[in-house]
Order: structure tokens, then C-alpha cells, then sequence
């Protein structure tokens, strides 16, 4: 099944400390089995209300297939991580499937563009 899980890491961290909690979590999926399909990092956003007296966090979001029984497995170590403010999983029906992918192709398809326009800057 196809699942899409969003969290939001303290912002007191590094670059390095966020990634390492983002690759920790991506891990966690693929030892239990789980293909990632989309990983993307949001960065530092201004949160809609005080979390632990924070008023921004790291977003990230990863997207997955994998068995049910993985998101539990997930979620705990997302219990068990202090640098977690909030997350949220849930799965994707058919409908929300091709909006993914067809916003990963958009994003791909500006890559790109922004790319080649670079090139012929130089």
C-alpha cells in the first residue's frame, strides 16, 4: 500500500542533525521492508501554532509503499525521537497516488527547466 508521511523536526537543530533524523526515519522504513518513493525536505516553516513553545520546525515528508504493520514500527520511533515535534501518516487512495506523482513529475519538470535555463545563462 501506498503511504505518505509528513513530520516536523525541532528547528533548534543543524543542517546535519535534520538530514541524520530524516535519513534515521528513511531507514527505519526500508529495515522493515518499505520502498521509498518520494523524499523531500520543506525546510524551516513558521508552525500555525506554538508547539513546545516553537514557533517554527523542519518539515519533511516521505513517501512510501509498505505493509501496514511498518507505519506502526514508524510511528514509535517517531514517539521515541525528542527532535519530533509533530508527524502524521496516512495512506494514499487511488486519487491521492496520482496527484503525488503527478506533482513529483511537475517538480521534475521545473528542475529541469531551471536547469537548462541555467545552462544557457553561462
Amino acid at each position: 500500500m501506498k503511504y505518505e508521511t509528513v513530520f516536523i523536526l525541532t528547528p533548534v537543530l543543524s543542517d546535519a542533525q535534520m538530514k541524520e533524523a530524516v535519513e534515521k526515519f528513511a531507514n527505519v522504513l526500508t529495515d522493515n521492508g518499505a520502498s521509498i518513493v518520494n523524499e523531500e525536505i520543506w525546510g524551516l516553516r513558521k508552525l500555525a501554532y506554538p508547539i513546545q513553545k516553537k514557533s517554527t520546525g523542519f518539515y519533511a515528508l516521505i513517501e512510501f509503499d509498505a505493509d501496514p504493520k511498518t507505519i506502526k514500527k514508524l510511528e514509535t520511533a517517531y514517539r521515541r525521537d525528542e527532535r519530533v515535534l509533530r508527524f502524521l501518516t496516512f495512506r494514499l487512495d487511488k486519487y491521492a497516488a496520482e496527484y503525488a506523482e503527478k506533482r513529483r513529475n511537475l517538480k521534475k519538470a521545473n528542475a529541469t527547466t531551471t536547469t537548462e535555463s541555467e545552462a544557457k545563462e553561462d
